[in-house]
């Protein structure tokens, strides 16, 4: 329901616009002056104020200043008896929606804030489209004829349409955010937003914030009221990617959610409700983090309603060659035929090619395989990917660093080749032990994460 917040110093005017505004079907507050209005506008987040020009100690310009201030999303309409061309200009430089002036038609006013709304919900609704399209990449790489995800897509068609939490468990890269979004648009919130969060990725307080949202002023930085993901899924899917990065405080949060179906804003007083559904994803073991006392017991019963576990690559090998030919397909190049029409270049992948490709373990599971395809589609020459293609692509084709010898032949050896042979086959053994976990694999290696992300790095790019 749009909230709207009437201000003016005016009973008779308050009384009209809030009773017209509520039988329309608005949640409609209402304010005899600019303060009381700005003191609301501190505690709560309005879609629409009205506001009269004319008031005592703090008129509606000072409003309309104060309120893009403290809330720019919000949309402002300015009324007044006592037009002139100046104010309207300057109310309209501020950025006021429109400028009444009374007496006014009721459909007149109601048309105008009918219109403001639905300028204000499409902004809202393109800003949530072009989130979702820029992480919807790769939703149709979803696929597989392995038994093992076979019984996925079953589980998935199950638990589509409940209002189930789900914890999806797997390795780094398996697809959890893609079974996310295949329930999400299963069900019968796929016309709602599906909004997705890597809880990894940002510090305790920004996660908070951009989980539940701020009032200005609650922390440095927060100099506008904003909504957080809870609010912008209502009525959708929130997906949480690393869940078990969060902290025990935040942990607390998320409990109350689940448990209540409401939420404070940060450093807000009013509890929001919500409609969303919570669906989890971890690459650890959150049964072991609760164990050791990283993960909440309560919490993790409450996300782990619905367990899906998604088995690493080297578990479903009968996938990798549908995989590989989608993503070669994906990654066909375009050029210009003899009639002068564009078309995509597909290249073939030869099958002692695919073998070495089905041997390999792919400790980065499914997205290392389509960043592997996209390096050899593009790099590699000629129409076919051949075994020495291969062999510049993965490390497992590297030499063995147990096979080095400490003898020189007699005509020398490449020292620097050498050593970066045995370093980048151990950094990808290691990959493979710690099931795709850098910070396990560094540690494996007694290097830092820095250290091992940065050594990493060197051969990705070189591959």
């Amino acid at each position: 329901m749009n909230k709207i917040l009437v201000v003016d110093d005016e009973k008779s005017m308050r009384d009209f616009l809030s009773i017209m505004l509520r039988k329309t079907g608005y949640d409609v507050s209402i304010a005899e002056n600019g303060e009381e209005a700005l003191a609301r506008m501190q505690s709560e987040i309005f879609d629409l104020v009205i506001s009269d020009v004319k008031m005592p100690d703090i008129d509606g310009i000072a409003v309309l200043k104060q309120v893009k201030d403290i809330s720019p999303e919000t949309i402002v309409i300015m009324i007044t008896a006592f037009a002139t061309t100046e104010t309207a200009i300057e109310a309209m430089k501020l950025g006021a929606y429109d400028y009444i002036t009374k007496p006014f038609k009721v459909d007149e006013i109601k048309l105008i804030i009918q219109k403001a709304l639905e300028r204000h919900h499409l902004k809202k609704e393109n800003i949530l489209l072009r989130r979702e399209m820029e992480s919807r990449a790769g939703f149709d790489n979803f696929i597989g004829k392995s038994e093992a995800m076979k019984k996925i897509f079953s589980l998935i068609r199950q638990v589509a349409d409940t209002k189930s939490t789900v914890l999806i468990s797997g390795e780094s890269g398996t697809g959890k955010e893609l079974v996310a979004r295949a329930i999400h648009f299963s069900s019968s919130r796929k016309e709602r937003p599906f909004v997705t969060i890597n809880c990894g990725a940002l510090p305790e307080t920004l996660l908070e914030s951009e989980l539940f949202g701020s009032m200005k002023g609650a922390f440095t930085g927060a100099v506008a009221n904003r909504q957080g993901l809870f609010e912008s899924a209502n009525g959708g899917t929130i997906f949480l990617d690393e869940i078990s990065a969060t902290t025990p405080a935040l942990q607390i949060k998320l409990l109350r959610v689940l448990q209540e179906r409401e939420f404070k804003r940060v450093g807000g007083t009013a509890d929001i409700k919500v409609d969303v559904r919570v669906i989890s994803a971890s690459n650890r073991d959150l049964l072991a983090e609760v164990s050791r006392g990283a993960f909440r017991e309560d919490l993790y019963y409450r996300l782990n309603v619905i367990p899906i576990q998604i088995p690493p690559l080297r578990e479903r090998r009968d996938d990798i060659p549908l995989l590989t030919g989608f993503f070669l397909l994906k990654y066909a190049s375009e050029e210009v035929n003899a009639s002068g029409d564009r078309c995509k270049v597909q290249k073939q992948i030869a099958p002692e090619s695919l073998r070495l490709l089905m041997n390999y373990n792919w400790p980065g599971n499914v997205r290392e395989l389509e960043n592997t395809i996209e390096r050899l589609a593009i790099l590699s020459s000629g129409s076919m990917i051949l075994p020495e293609h291969i062999f510049d692509a993965i490390p497992s084709e590297q030499p063995s660093p147990d096979a080095v010898s400490a003898e020189i032949p007699e005509e020398g050896l490449d020292l620097e080749k050498l050593l970066e042979q045995v370093e980048k086959t151990l950094l990808y053994r290691a990959l493979e032990r710690a099931k795709g976990v850098k910070t396990e694999a560094a540690k494996l290696l007694r290097l830092t994460f820095r250290s091992f992300r940065h050594r990493l790095q060197k051969y990705e790019t070189k591959q």
